[in-house]
């Protein structure tokens, strides 16, 4: 398998030089999981911690791809209609938002709902997402607050937009029979490592022999996927365990606020994936790992460590699981296509500018997000959302 060598970029050499260190305390192997968080996450280095730009709607404005809100104002003030909904079926006023993002949908929500939102909470680890936040948000400083943790009650309705898909997974491989947990080793490369003159600087062509690179690795393990996969081809998958984790975490601190106050909540997911039989479908053999770049997508995480997004499909069958497991009703799931539809999307684009409607249409159009992108609610009690009234796939889960 490939390796990848270091660029000359002091924040990415020094996001290497942690996960060298990590997978040196890990006793020589890291797993994908922890390799994943660290790319990602490291404070200050991984690639939602630093500085890039991340979201836009052109390569050219230095982002690496577009969410529904950044596409059309139209997401965010469709959504609210169903988030108006909820705060009067859980008789709350305030609004939870993970991974808020450009605070696109955060400014969205808070134009359209007013003043049923008296509290408007961001959870995000993202110093300068937070730095974004703030400067979009600014005419609402007073509601909007920025968190790092949740405290250990929470009421109120939780929104998160392509917030599942960032949480590191496991990668599972099954060759010639037998399961495999892949992770990453840290080899030295000698002399026969060739590195570029357009990548390294004249002051590190001096070191070339002692850099160092990420390499795939995979060891014997007792995990495996939630169902049997038919076969007995090669096949590599994902497992959401952190995923799992986040859920358990949200409806104990709900369940916690329900039995204290008498006040629960009600959680909206919107993210791409599919339910379990999909998921883990005999055809899909080579898993749904894939990171973005500049607008452009590639299989590759290992190399531009910190310069890319890396992320998987929603397997939206162990959400559902998950949160039943840790005592929340499923309240719907389908479609973002069918949900946004429901919630009443289609009736002010009647007058709205050509170009407004080109942009909108790409939410709920089956080739772009319309079918990729599922909605699944979920709560502390159970009552039939809007955008679930049609259409509603609970039963494929």
């Amino acid at each position: 398998m490939n390796s990848r060598q270091l660029s000359d970029d002091p924040g990415q050499q020094a996001l290497y030089t942690l996960i060298q260190r990590s997978i040196d305390r890990a006793g020589g192997w890291l797993g994908f999981d922890r390799f994943m968080a660290l790319a990602l996450y490291a404070p200050g280095l991984g690639y939602y911690a630093n500085q890039l730009r991340k979201f836009g709607t052109t390569p050219q404005s230095g982002s690496d791809f577009v969410t529904a809100p950044e596409l059309s104002k139209w997401f965010g003030r469709t959504l609210a209609n169903q988030v108006a909904e909820a705060l009067e079926a859980t008789d709350t006023d305030t609004l939870w938002e993970f991974g808020a993002g450009s605070g696109a949908l955060a400014l969205q929500l808070l134009d359209t709902l007013g003043e049923k939102v008296k509290r408007y909470t961001i959870v995000d680890v993202s110093g300068s997402l937070r730095a974004r936040q703030q400067t979009t948000l600014a005419a609402y400083i007073d509601k909007v607050q920025w968190v790092d943790a949740l405290p250990e009650q929470i009421s109120g309705v939780v929104v998160g937009n392509e917030v599942l898909d960032a949480m590191p997974v496991q990668l599972l491989q099954r060759k010639n029979g037998a399961w495999y947990e892949r992770g990453l080793v840290w080899e030295t490369q000698g002399q026969e490592l060739e590195v570029s003159a357009e990548r390294v600087s004249s002051a590190n062509r001096a070191s070339q022999k002692t850099l160092q690179a990420l390499k795939w690795n995979d060891r014997v393990t007792d995990a495996r996927p939630p169902i049997e996969i038919e076969g007995d081809h090669d096949y590599l998958t994902e497992i959401h365990l952190q995923a799992h984790a986040f859920i358990q975490t949200l409806a104990d601190r709900l369940i916690a606020s329900q039995r204290s106050t008498g006040k629960g909540g009600a959680v909206f997911l919107l993210d791409y994936g599919f339910p379990e039989h999909e998921y883990f479908h005999p055809q899909r053999h080579m898993g749904t790992l894939m990171c973005h770049q500049l607008h452009r997508a590639d299989p590759d995480p290992l190399s531009d460590v910190g310069a890319k997004d890396i992320t998987a499909h929603v397997d939206f069958t162990g959400i559902a699981l998950a949160a039943q497991d840790a005592g929340l009703h499923v309240l719907g799931y389908t479609s973002q296509a069918h949900f946004l539809i429901n919630c009443g999307l289609l009736t002010p684009l009647v007058d709205a500018p050509l170009e407004e409607k080109a942009m909108a249409q790409k939410l709920i159009t089956e080739h772009e997000m319309g079918e990729l992108f599922k909605v699944i609610a979920l709560g502390t009690h159970a009552w039939e959302p809007l955008g679930f009234k049609q259409g509603d796939r609970s039963h494929t889960l």
